[in-house]
């Protein structure tokens, strides 16, 4: 960023301990370590409100090039093509008994009952009981 080497970084403390002094040099660098927290803080809202406003741009672009994408398709599909479905009765009608194909008994039919698929069910005496008081509370 500023590019400061170790050699100007020591001559930065050396000038301020000769300046400030050893006894104040504490209560200087809390108050430059809230100002660089301070413009750290404003540069972040900076670049994320530069962010939202390059968001918002992207997103109109992206919404414009959608508008005019679907403009083109219903420019080229004729006018017949992009009505509801038609319904009819046979759509609409449920197959009686005769037509249907088969009961859910019946596909279930060849499968075998396998017995490490339902773990068994748990009563409550299998589960740990906490001792009680003679007033019946834990």
């Amino acid at each position: 960023m500023f590019d400061i080497g170790a050699l100007e970084l020591l001559m930065v403390v050396v000038v301020a301990i000769i300046v400030i002094g050893p006894k104040d040099m504490p209560a200087a660098l809390r108050v430059a370590g809230r100002w660089v927290g301070k413009l750290r803080r404003a540069s972040a809202q900076f670049r994320s409100g530069f962010d939202s406003i390059v968001r918002e741009a992207e997103m109109e672009d992206m919404e414009k090039k959608w508008k005019e994408q679907n403009a083109k398709i219903m420019a080229e599909t004729p006018a017949g093509e992009m009505g509801p479905l038609p319904e009819s009765e046979a759509d609409v009608a449920m197959p009686t008994g005769d037509e249907q194909q088969g009961e859910p008994a019946d596909l279930m039919a060849d499968v075998k009952p396998d017995a490490e698929a339902a773990p068994p069910k748990k009563t409550p005496s299998d589960e740990p009981m906490l001792p009680l008081d003679s007033d019946g509370k834990p």
